[in-house]
């Protein structure tokens, strides 16, 4: 049972860890345990956007994650479901719906792709150096992978492509008149772009945090009411025999909240101060839905928007505050590090209780 739809079981599924919005059965974005992240986007194309309930981005990214072994392997899951159920349905927890199509960053230990789709069809880019982003638009020009088999007969019959010369994803698919949001998401791009160029050659899990958190870009987005939410960054080791390791926020405004480990290995303790509670008779599932709202919000987030607010009344106790969750920060950091350099080897029941001991640490801060 996916967010809308219901869609056929496979035999077997991975353990996931993800980041998602309380209401639905998607995520954003997550890892799997076999060093697969994949993570979403919102993007409007030319394709006409579906209101009939079907499968969400983020229904397909929890899908990826739960079939795909690598990362070619989650891309295939979610363009095959995507041909077959379509993409469509609101994405907010609001009577009047919000709909759009998806773009996924995929990676594994060996290898990262951009899937970006326009109603049921797609492309794919495979990225084998460097570093890519993506914000809000279709982005993949005519380095093409793979593609949806009708992808250019689709764009020539729409008169979006001539037929001849170099057929763009991005030229033939975008829309010649782009919504405020992704006008403002082409300057987010390349600032993004241009803070992965300035770190070329060193780029750390501590860099792309500091890259998350970066408000003059728009890349961390905390004014007008809307609010980035999770914020996620993994390790991903060439070697199999180290782990990898995902750092997850569990609370929005990735500036003021904390990057705390997870490692998968069997046993691994829950984490229920991250765990939205349930309801009932849920909003998001009566027809019509969302016609009154419920209170979401796990206890790790409603401690961290007390400190938020604390930080807003108090400027001192609030900068100290966040100091002392800098420095928190960077024990888990420092001691990720160490276990990914070899000079330490904790117990599995210490990676197992790893990440739910960080909770418990930022809670008592609070």
């Amino acid at each position: 049972q996916c967010t809308y739809l219901q869609i056929e079981q496979v035999e077997h599924t991975h353990a996931v860890v993800l980041s998602r919005p309380a209401w639905l059965w998607g995520a954003e974005m997550g890892a799997n345990d076999c060093g697969v992240c994949v993570g979403n986007e919102g993007v409007w194309t030319r394709e006409p956007l579906g209101e009939d309930e079907a499968l969400l981005g983020m229904d397909l990214v929890r899908l990826a994650l739960e079939r795909g072994g690598s990362a070619r392997e989650a891309l295939d899951v979610i363009t095959a479901l995507l041909e077959r159920h379509g993409q469509g349905g609101s994405c907010k927890e609001e009577p009047v719906p919000f709909v759009y199509h998806n773009t996924f960053l995929l990676a594994d230990r060996a290898e990262a792709w951009v899937l970006e789709t326009a109603g049921r069809y797609w492309a794919a880019q495979r990225i084998r150096e460097g570093s890519r982003n993506i914000s809000n638009q279709l982005s993949i020009g005519s380095d093409i992978a793979a593609e949806h088999p009708g992808l250019r007969e689709r764009a020539r019959s729409r008169g979006w492509w001539s037929g001849d010369g170099e057929f763009s994803f991005a030229r033939a698919f975008s829309l010649e008149q782009q919504p405020p949001r992704m006008e403002a998401a082409k300057a987010r791009l390349r600032a993004g772009r241009e803070l992965l160029r300035l770190h070329a050659g060193h780029i750390t899990a501590e860099t792309l945090m500091s890259i998350l958190r970066d408000k003059a870009s728009g890349i961390c987005v905390d004014s007008e009411g809307f609010r980035t939410a999770g914020s996620m960054v993994s390790v991903l080791p060439r070697d199999p025999g180290l782990p990898c390791v995902h750092f997850l926020t569990a609370t929005p405004d990735p500036s003021r909240s904390v990057f705390k480990p997870f490692v998968f290995v069997a046993d691994v303790k829950a984490a229920p101060q991250v765990l939205s509670p349930t309801f009932p008779q849920d909003p998001a599932r009566q027809i019509p839905r969302f016609r009154r709202s419920v209170d979401r919000r796990h206890e790790l987030y409603r401690r961290h928007q007390a400190a938020l607010e604390l930080m807003e009344r108090d400027r001192e106790r609030g900068q100290q505050l966040l100091e002392a969750l800098r420095g928190l920060e960077q024990q888990g950091l420092q001691g990720m590090k160490e276990l990914l350099e070899g000079t330490v080897s904790p117990r599995p029941e210490e990676l197992a209780d790893l990440f739910f001991d960080c909770v418990e640490a930022e809670m008592k801060f609070y």
